[in-house]
């Protein structure tokens, strides 16, 4: 769409945003659905077009899905905003961080730590100079911005002389659970919003977006009505809480998600559907109950999880220089497993802009992308996201996200000690009421068939005996797979050229694998023996030291006087297959060049816990 066209589809409420000046201090509040990244990316075209040069703009924004979407509709557009920079709120403080100080070693450290050092710098005039250029800060998902968030963007508004756009809805605010004091949490709600009109005071332009363009049909806006009054804080928690669970009490049983009308209702590729559950731990257990009916699905992963795509770790394999030219890698490409309908010439501009060197090279060099790859540092864009009709998320996940339906598992009852959080179940409620374009239905909260909790070393959703002394099922995740070493080298023996061929070509997402026992012997004090993934009887990874922590943490059995380890753990599927960087010389040693880069399977799902004869798989 170009300029012209945008702005004359642009509502009297939208262009009045879009027609601020570029010095302007704007606030928008723009609830679901509102057209407000269409106004987002109408403004920087404005100001772009009209009064500031792309680099002179920074756009913010809380999570990579929106940086994405962002990205995706900058780059359809055909003037300067392409060169607009747009970074979640973590990357722009680490971005700022190692322009500053290069020696921190910032990458391996916590968010939290590198938002309150760019804050510290930010407010003690170090990054004074690194700033000098930006004359206009526009921030999405500002009602998100809770704690060391918060206070990183305050001080990057007040402390610079800039006009600003920032947009949100305070009755989509979700995310206070990052404060884990109750008092601190309320304290946290619209305070950004208040901060914001103490600070600019007069000089604050406060506009709103109202009209609805998501919903486009009447089956899909159950919750809208009851915005204004969580935005407004018009009546008390519990009370917006009881009117949004008999809304959805007012929408269509969609009924039990593995009888015969849900197969065919689910397996239509035609329209996108989420199934939206009030944890991660029921989105689990939903995600376990399509499996066993075989229905194809996608687990909504988090937004700090950053998977490089296969296609990267292929080109790799396939192109041996260091120095990869444009003619090369679209003769490349065809061979290359890209996303549904990729441009190759747009991930090659990606490529260069990740691993270009200096500017004005036209070449990528292998060296700088597999640094970038290994501190996933990739452009949003280049991010593996998989594209299924089919999701199942948690109501958190779902958050920026729409659909053409959605199944919205009813809330859990409230025990009295999580009386405090109305306000926020009543906002993640609507959230997830609001995802829909055509459909919102309602589905019962999941049956989990054991108390299930979050637990071990690194938090993750177990299902335990009734009796509360056994796990018998723990949450997989993206980081439980070894990749230092390349699959074929570690715990098992293969060829690993053989195996890197048979994860491109024979595994795929949602391919069930069962993780077993390498052998009885733990490999350090605090974690079991190595488990080794296995796909049709072939062994194609080896768990990492952080999944034998968890299995140690958790699955440990003492059976009279004996220590017993599961035997096996079932249930677990293919999230996707992965780009990683790892040991440059185990590299070499395999045959793979000095990349240091391969695939490896990422896991997800429930795994269930097996006890039985050992089965030590040594002759591998």
């Amino acid at each position: 769409m170009n300029d012209a066209d945008r702005k004359s589809s642009l509502t009297p409420e939208q262009q009045a945003v879009v027609s601020q000046p570029a010095g302007a201090m704007t606030l928008v509040t723009a609830g679901p659905g509102t057209g407000k990244t269409h106004t987002l990316i109408s403004r920087l075209d404005t100001l772009v077009s009209e009064e500031l040069n792309a680099g002179e703009i920074l756009v913010l924004t809380f999570s990579r899905a929106a940086v994405r979407e962002l990205r995706k509709k900058i780059v359809d557009s055909d003037s300067a905003i392409r060169f607009v920079r747009a970074r979640t709120f973590d990357a722009w403080a680490l971005e700022l961080l190692t322009n500053l100080d290069g020696e921190g070693a910032w990458v391996g450290r916590p968010f939290e730590e590198r938002i309150r050092k760019a804050t510290e710098m930010i407010e003690e005039g170090e990054a004074d100079e690194y700033c000098d250029g930006i004359r206009h800060v526009a921030v999405d998902e500002v009602q998100d911005l809770v704690g060391a968030r918060r206070r990183m963007v305050e001080a990057l508004l007040q402390r610079f002389d800039c006009g600003f756009t920032v947009v949100g809805d305070p009755a989509q605010a979700i995310y206070g659970f990052q404060i884990e004091n109750p008092a601190e949490r309320a304290a946290e709600t619209g305070r950004f919003f208040l901060n914001l009109t103490a600070f600019f005071g007069d000089k604050l332009v406060k506009l709103e977006l109202t009209r609805n363009f998501r919903a486009r049909r009447d089956t899909a806006g159950y919750a809208l009505p009851f915005g204004t009054s969580l935005r407004s804080y018009t009546e008390d928690a519990d009370t917006s809480l009881r009117n949004l669970t008999s809304a959805l009490r007012t929408a269509p049983d969609f009924g039990p998600l593995d009888d015969e009308y849900a197969r065919t209702v689910l397996g239509r590729p035609d329209a996108t559907t989420a199934i939206l559950c009030r944890t991660n731990g029921h989105a689990l257990v939903v995600a376990e109950s399509l499996s066993s009916a075989g229905i194809p699905y996608r687990l909504q992963r988090s937004a700090n999880d950053k998977v490089v795509p296969m296609w990267i770790g292929q080109l790799f394999t396939v192109h041996k220089d260091n120095i990869l030219s444009f003619d090369s890698f679209r003769e490349i490409s065809a061979g290359l497993k890209l996303p549904a309908n990729a441009d190759p010439e747009l991930l090659w501009s990606l490529l260069l802009r990740t691993a270009g060197g200096k500017a004005g090279n036209r070449v990528v060099r292998l060296t700088d992308l597999r640094r970038v790859v290994g501190q996933k540092s990739l452009p949003e864009e280049l991010f593996d996201e998989p594209d299924t009709s089919l999701t199942v998320s948690s109501y958190h996940r779902s958050k920026g996200l729409e659909y053409d339906r959605v199944l919205v598992a009813s809330p859990m009852r409230r025990r009295a000690r999580d009386r405090h959080d109305a306000a926020e179940e009543a906002r993640m409620l609507y959230v997830a009421m609001t995802r829909a374009r055509d459909l919102v239905m309602r589905i019962d909260t999941p049956d989990t068939g054991a108390p299930m909790d979050k637990d071990g070393p690194d938090g993750r959703w177990t299902r335990r005996q009734w009796n509360n002394r056994h796990c018998v099922a723990f949450e997989a995740n993206g980081a439980d797979v070894a990749t230092v070493l390349p699959p074929g080298t570690e715990d098992f023996a293969d060829d690993p050229a053989s195996v890197q061929e048979y994860l491109a070509d024979k595994v795929h997402p949602g391919d069930e694998v069962v993780l077993v026992r390498a052998h009885d012997l733990p490999l350090g004090e605090h974690e079991s023996p190595p488990y080794l993934v296995m796909h049709e009887d072939r062994p194609v990874a080896t768990t990492s030291k952080r999944f034998r922590e968890a299995v140690h943490g958790l699955a440990l059995r003492r059976v009279g006087r004996a220590l017993r380890w599961p035997t096996r753990i079932t249930g677990i599927r293919i999230d996707t297959i992965e780009t990683v960087a790892g040991s440059e010389a185990a590299g070499a040693a395999a045959g793979f060049g000095r990349g240091g880069v391969w695939l490896v399977p990422r896991l997800g799902g429930l795994g269930n816990m097996v006890h039985g004869p050992s089965s030590s798989r040594g002759d591998i």
